[in-house]
């Protein structure tokens, strides 16, 4: 379907990459990796015809189409998204036939819409109502809608949130296509890829299966590399030395000449020094000071936004050292408890305190909440200088070069950075006043692979309090030692790791987990008109009334109570499970709209849950007084 063959494009004297050479099938699906500034980007440059090649030839088989998505959305006009949907025009190198019309098309349109988040009364609205990641959405739409024969994915994961990222990684494996995806995310580079292509050091070289797969397969090239390397390194510097030797000696001459041949011969055919890729994230976390034992409390919180209550009569509170990832449906109020914990948003009723010495420090989802777009890269740095770090020029500079900030770089103005520079500057700010409590919110966003890597080494060696949430299940499992499942305004704490977590959720699926609405414990939390803990303690400790003692048929009348409540408890119970198996169930993901109405259902049943325990608990408590008393 398509052909590179020996391409290499340069930019004034930098070459970027030579005899770069590829062919792709039509079932192909590849993941193209390499470090920043490696020229990937360009290289789908070269295959869009948007630029043309220094040398070589790119051929694409009479009659392939393609589609391609940027990772930023292009601009958008007064189209409606159920129009930009169905705009889709498949681009047809050598010529452009005229298609019957498809009256499938809309219907089609909707349901991607609606696997990709979009309610069917958004259908009509106009695009530009929409923040730039829905455009993104409904132009992902537009692609998936008119089905190219290859689909070029330029980070497709970064405008997705976890149930629409589940949607489209599902289609996408029954995608009748081929694809050629740019991606940090590795779950979704082993999930579809069969191939990865690594662009690296001016050559692209091309592994076998997925990502780990590659990952296994370079260390196991680099190693027989080295070893080729040092081997070849060796016999010549043994030749050499007899040339040194022995070379100004008549009696000897021809034979060192012989050598020096030989050297050449061996330096024409050595391989090179295995490629230490030096453009990448290098930091550590400077340790932070020592907080007390409790960092943050939450007391009988409050906070809804209008008629919508997201928390009612929230506990939490979070220890000196914890490391702890939040997970949950979309829209539970992750991100808000998130907030809340680090005084971004006022709570309408309860408390917040922090503990002895709590320095918190927040990310945001969105960089630029953290960020001055009308300053300098280095002036964002440069005005977290207090009189107790003294901050210098010179240091500020040290820290962002850490972060490939380099030279002129540092005199970008923010507006103008990347998504991916903005995630680096965001991480930079934090160093020069480390905060003890730290709260992220999707930190590996825009991120490449290797700082992903870096941003992971760095947060294991930190001393503070780290709490997060991330889609990202590899991040996760290297960091998380304890999970808080967030649903329907509760928190049902898990006292263990992610796979903890899995395993006592009897979650199947890794990632679906993430957005899962199932709890394997009764919230701690009270249910609305239940008594508190004080209440029940202040009750329990307070002279109570003589009560009156109930007859036989009144006992009797109430052991049926509690019966039928106890019933009902049971019935929403297993209706519970029933409704978590099949969240659980990977096809679930395949009908548009299914998860949602699941989760939502689900919520729905705990909620009822909840007041059905409470009831029981109270009746049976009156029924336990009442028997003691005929006794």
């Amino acid at each position: 379907m398509l052909t590179l063959a020996d391409v290499a494009k340069s930019y004034g004297t930098r070459e970027l990459f030579s005899e770069v050479s590829l062919f792709v099938a039509r079932t192909d699906r590849y993941g193209l990796v390499g470090p920043n500034g490696a020229g990937k980007s360009t290289l789908f440059n070269l295959i869009l015809c948007e630029e043309q090649p220094d040398e070589g030839i790119i051929e694409w088989e009479r009659g392939a189409d393609f589609g391609f998505l940027p990772q930023e959305s292009a601009p958008v006009g007064d189209e409606s998204i159920i129009q930009i949907a169905t705009s889709g025009k498949k681009l047809v190198p050598e010529n452009d036939d005229d298609y019957d019309i498809d009256w499938t098309l809309e219907p089609r349109a909707k349901k991607i819409l609606a696997g990709l988040g979009f309610r069917e009364e958004d259908h009509d609205k106009q695009a530009k109502s929409f923040s730039g990641g829905w455009v993104m959405r409904a132009h992902l739409a537009r692609l998936l809608v008119s089905e190219p024969a290859l689909l070029l994915l330029d980070e497709p994961t970064n405008h997705l949130d976890l149930e629409a990222l589940l949607w489209f990684q599902d289609y996408l494996t029954r995608y009748p296509g081929g694809l050629l995806i740019v991606s940090h995310d590795r779950e979704f580079l082993n999930t579809l890829c069969t191939g990865i292509l690594e662009l690296r050091g001016g050559t692209l070289n091309k592994y076998t299966g997925n990502y780990d797969d590659y990952l296994n397969e370079k260390d196991a090239r680099k190693e027989q590399q080295a070893a080729l390397f040092k081997n070849q390194q060796r016999e010549i510097a043994h030749l050499q030395k007899f040339v040194d030797r022995f070379g100004a000696k008549a009696s000897m001459a021809s034979r060192a000449k012989s050598k020096e041949k030989q050297i050449e011969r061996l330096k024409d055919v050595a391989v090179e020094e295995p490629w230490e890729d030096l453009k990448r994230i290098n930091f550590r976390f400077p340790q932070p000071p020592r907080s007390g034992l409790k960092v943050v409390t939450l007391e009988n919180v409050q906070q809804a936004y209008g008629d919508h209550v997201v928390y009612r009569d929230l506990n939490f509170e979070a220890e000196r050292g914890q490391k702890i990832v939040l997970v949950g449906p979309n829209g539970a109020g992750k991100s808000t408890l998130l907030k809340i914990l680090a005084d971004v948003i006022p709570i309408q009723g309860g408390k917040r305190e922090l503990g002895s010495n709590v320095i918190p420090g927040y990310f945001a989802q969105n960089r630029s909440e953290n960020l001055k777009l009308d300053l300098t890269v280095l002036e964002n740095v440069m005005e977290l200088r207090t009189a107790e770090n003294q901050l210098t020029e010179q240091q500020a500079r040290a820290v962002l070069g850490g972060f490939l900030f380099r030279k002129d770089d540092v005199f970008k103005k923010v507006a103008v950075l990347s998504g991916g520079e903005k995630s680096r500057l965001a991480l930079a700010r934090l160093l020069v006043n480390p905060p003890n409590l730290l709260l992220m919110d999707e930190p590996t966003t825009h991120l490449d692979i290797p700082s992903i890597d870096a941003l992971v080494n760095a947060l294991r060696q930190y001393d503070g309090t780290f709490i997060f949430i991330s889609h990202d299940v590899y991040f996760i499992r290297q960091l998380a030692k304890n999970v808080l499942h967030v649903h329907s305004g509760r928190l049902t704490p898990y006292a263990g790791d992610y796979d903890y977590y899995l395993e006592k959720s009897k979650a199947s699926n890794a990632r679906a987990a993430l957005t899962a609405g199932f709890t394997d414990a009764r919230p701690k939390q009270v249910s609305p008109g239940a008594a508190t803990p004080s209440e029940r303690s202040n009750a329990a400790g307070a002279p109570r009334p003589q009560e009156k003692k109930l007859s036989a048929g009144e006992l009797k009348k109430l052991r049926t109570e509690v019966g039928r409540l106890e019933q009902r408890v049971s019935e929403l119970e297993a209706k519970q499970n029933e409704l978590t198996a099949e969240l659980e169930k990977p096809e679930t993901y395949t009908q548009a709209g299914r998860a949602q109405h699941l989760n939502r259902e689900l919520s729905s049943t705990v909620d009822l849950l909840h007041a059905a325990t409470a009831e029981w608990e109270a009746m049976a408590t009156k029924l336990t007084e009442a028997e003691k008393q005929s006794d």
